[in-house]
């Protein structure tokens, strides 16, 4: 295994945007979106008559470490203290959920002795399952308002960034973790080495880590460009992690390959001492794979922009030929991802008339950049649109179910991703 060099950021210069992880300047482009708002900023009725800030969605890949990567146009304390999303509206994801819970309780036999945290545990969706069964949690979740919503469901929840200082705190207070989880967080992390290495630090000398993230394997695969946004600092293969992990002390040892957020991974993790675990055959297959696809050279991440924009021309020329057609096309969901997709592609109220979601928090108000406007899911019942374009794509079986009445009106399904497909 070779040991990257972590560079401190008195190193940098100014006018080099370098690798969050290993410090090397960054000169290749892995993918160019153009210009885009933060996605999770949905404007109120008030503030349509003022603007919204605008970033570029350029997309790096370091050719030492493979890490893909945004450079960071905005804090994460104004992107995360106050947030709109909030885990426990998809029935699908709370499923997943208390599946994870119920496989670690038997996986490493956790109890009422044990203690489980959750670093970004937003409304308590998942440790709320561990709370039921009895087993001592805490999460840790810097949005104020959807740490209220999970210590309502008697989950325990600090409110707080998480990084090596407070797993320090922590520690010393003899709060060191048996398992700790962080699901859809690790690329939302601009400062990537301290958040790692305060994983560490909470971990107990026996204990494990488990991390989901979207798979770059996957995201290229798939062409899965709209999951690329300015909230997602990084994007992770395999490989990546691994040398992360490495260089924080951290070892993994298992993988899991998951079909959430259009193929996630979950990565076991222990302290790299720790000899309970061996590496598993999972590991060094799934590397294996990312291998052969080209993601240990940089060569192998250049094709994806030309596929990004075959979809945007083919998506953009289904909905201009409907909007001619006289035909009507609303949206279901309001998630992070619609506006990478919708700016990228250069769609608007005129060609979308309006979205749904069940998030109230979103309903009355607006997508950013293109304010389309958010309104509750009856409305598709209400208008009987010809066509529903389901910007949760990974979420499309499940919504279909939901939505199945639009078939009544002759109503179809747009899904945008991988390729546009009229169902």
């Amino acid at each position: 295994m070779t040991t990257m060099t972590l560079h401190s950021e008195t190193e940098h210069s100014a006018a080099t945007i370098r690798c969050r992880f290993c410090g090397v300047g960054l000169q290749r482009t892995f993918v160019d979106l153009g210009m885009s708002p933060l996605c999770e900023t949905y404007p109120s009725p008030g503030d349509l008559n003022r603007g919204e800030v605008y970033y570029p969605l350029h997309v790096y890949v370091c050719d030492q470490c493979f890490l893909v990567q945004l450079e960071q146009y905005e804090s994460a304390e104004n992107i995360f203290s106050d947030y709109p999303y909030f885990s426990s509206y998809s029935d699908s994801w709370l499923k997943h959920s208390e599946n994870y819970c119920d496989k670690m309780i038997a996986r490493l036999g956790l109890n009422g002795q044990s203690f489980v945290v959750e670093v970004a545990s937003n409304d308590g969706y998942l440790l709320q399952y561990f709370v039921r069964r009895s087993v001592p949690v805490l999460g840790i979740e810097p949005a104020a308002n959807v740490a209220k919503v999970a210590v309502e469901k008697g989950v325990p929840t600090l409110v707080r960034f998480f990084g090596a200082q407070l797993a320090e705190e922590l520690a010393a207070e003899g709060r060191r973790a048996d398992l700790i989880l962080g699901n859809n967080v690790l690329a939302q992390v601009p400062d990537l080495n301290d958040f790692v290495e305060g994983l560490k630090i909470l971990l107990k000398p026996d204990g494990v880590l488990t991390l989901e993230f979207p798979h770059l394997l996957r995201l290229i695969e798939r062409n899965e460009f709209d999951t690329i946004y300015h909230e997602h600092f990084s994007y992770f293969s395999m490989l990546a992690i691994v040398g992360i992990l490495h260089a924080h002390g951290l070892k993994a040892f298992d993988v899991e390959e998951l079909t959430t957020h259009g193929g996630s991974l979950r990565v076991y993790a222990s302290r790299a001492e720790d000899q309970n675990h061996d590496i598993e055959p999972t590991v060094l297959r799934l590397i294996g794979e990312e291998e052969r696809a080209g993601l240990a050279s940089p060569a192998g991440y250049d094709d994806f922009a030309r596929r990004a924009k075959q979809t945007k021309l083919a998506l953009s020329e289904f909905l201009l030929t409907a909007a001619r057609q006289g035909k009507s096309v609303a949206g279901y969901g309001a998630p992070g991802k619609s506006a990478t997709l919708l700016h990228y592609c250069g769609i608007g109220k005129d060609l979308i008339e309006y979205t749904v979601d069940r998030s109230p928090y979103k309903q009355g108000r607006f997508l950013p950049g293109s304010r389309i406007p958010i309104y509750h899911p009856d409305r598709i019942r209400e208008t009987k649109p010809d066509y529903v374009v389901i910007l949760p794509w990974n979420l499309k079986d499940e919504i279909m179910e939901q939505l199945h009445f639009i078939r009544e009106w002759g109503g179809r399904f747009v899904v945008p991703i991988p390729e546009v497909v009229i169902d």
